[in-house]
């Protein structure tokens, strides 16, 4: 079979034979992105699925490409509440945010244009935008995200520079936050070298400390933040739903490249978050799980500070779901997991090179604290730390 070029961009990630070794109830897994499965509203789910299967058929029936618009609406009504002006036509309704960074990349990507990203990076924005052949041009990142003087030296020397990607909010995989003056500097750089920028916010309801900063998008002053969010963390994943928000020239296309993909999000899983938001209150839901996730947070950060030789440098993230673990030079973490992590710890995470779009740095790793229970998040990080010592 002959096969596109582009399928060369397309593979297995070098740490997938590691990480399916999760699946064993014998390893204790700080590698997935997962929420807690026991914060789902299951009984409210199954009441709101009810309702409708019991009720108008139409929940079964195709709907507008842009999404259900009563769930439209709402998503205006909550972004709206964060700063970002825009109404129900504003909303384009998408399988997670992770459908956004691909029909995102389709829209201004051909092999061989630059997409600009945060250095580490989220390793799913590169599996979306790969298969179109970019070159990547990463920015220097530190506790309070892109550096605006190193970012302006990328894009000077970047010609084809099309697409710039972030997650200013807890990012993902470091949890660092974008500072204020930052976001500014990102959006007069944008604007004056002409990129579409590309703001994934999957986790910024997660907050845990200290109080939210404006999204890029309420500070776009050209039409040119394509900001994407997600139910996925705040609700379920399984419901496979997220939103994007752009000014409409680009959500009308959008919406058209959504149409080729996957014609529309099931209705039905529309219906039922939108009914959700009407019956039930989600904020006191994302405040109950914040109050948990921010005690396995600090759970873990202790755990780290506890179990860890003192040589190895860990993120303190204000809200999202993950810590950054930095070692000495020279230690590889991919080498490390595969030869003492998992046979004699049987503990995984996700080894840090996989997260950099340009030259891989092997000594970092990537754990998740949303996942696990409390005694594993001790047990794990406590069998990890008596290899490291």
């Amino acid at each position: 079979m002959r096969y596109a070029d582009r399928m060369s961009r397309v593979g297995p990630s070098a740490i997938r034979d590691l990480l399916r070794h999760g699946a064993d109830p014998a390893i204790i897994s700080f590698g997935g992105g997962y929420p807690d499965p026991a914060l789902f509203p299951t009984d409210d789910l199954r009441a709101v699925y009810d309702e409708l299967l019991a009720g108008d058929p139409s929940a079964l029936q195709y709907c507008p490409s842009n999404g259900l618009p009563s769930l439209r609406e709402h998503v205006a009504r909550r972004l709206a509440r964060d700063g970002i002006a825009c109404g129900a036509d504003d909303v384009l309704i998408i399988q997670g945010a992770q459908q956004g960074l691909d029909l995102a990349g389709k829209l201004v990507l051909n092999p061989g244009d630059t997409v600009v990203t945060e250095n580490p990076t989220f390793l799913g924005a590169l599996i979306a935008f790969n298969p179109l052949e970019p070159t990547y041009a990463p920015v220097r990142t530190d506790d309070d995200g892109m550096d605006p003087a190193d970012l302006e030296r990328v894009l000077a020397e970047s010609p084809r520079a099309r697409l710039l990607y972030t997650v200013p909010d807890f990012q993902n995989p470091t949890g660092v936050t974008m500072s204020l003056e930052r976001r500014r500097a990102l959006i007069d750089l944008a604007n004056r070298y002409d990129l579409l920028v590309v703001e994934d916010t999957p986790y910024r309801a997660l907050r845990y400390d200290g109080e939210a900063l404006p999204t890029l998008k309420s500070l776009d002053t050209e039409g040119r933040v394509l900001h994407l969010g997600s139910f996925s963390k705040i609700l379920a994943p399984g419901m496979r739903l997220g939103w994007a928000v752009a000014s409409p020239e680009i959500l009308d296309k959008l919406t058209l490249l959504k149409l080729a993909a996957d014609t529309q999000c099931g209705t039905l899983n529309m219906a039922a978050v939108s009914l959700y938001l009407d019956r039930y209150d989600i904020d006191a839901h994302i405040a109950s799980v914040r109050a948990v996730y921010r005690d396995k947070r600090d759970l873990m950060l202790k755990t780290l500070a506890d179990a860890f030789p003192g040589t190895t440098r860990f993120t303190s993230p204000t809200g999202g779901l993950f810590t950054w673990l930095t070692f000495p030079e020279g230690f590889d973490t991919t080498a490390f997991m595969r030869d003492t992590a998992l046979p004699k710890a049987r503990v995984t995470y996700v080894p840090g090179a996989s997260f950099f779009a340009g030259e891989p740095e092997h000594n970092h790793a990537r754990l998740n604290f949303s996942g696990l229970s409390e005694e594993k998040i001790v047990d794990g990080l406590t069998r990890l730390g008596a290899h490291l010592t």
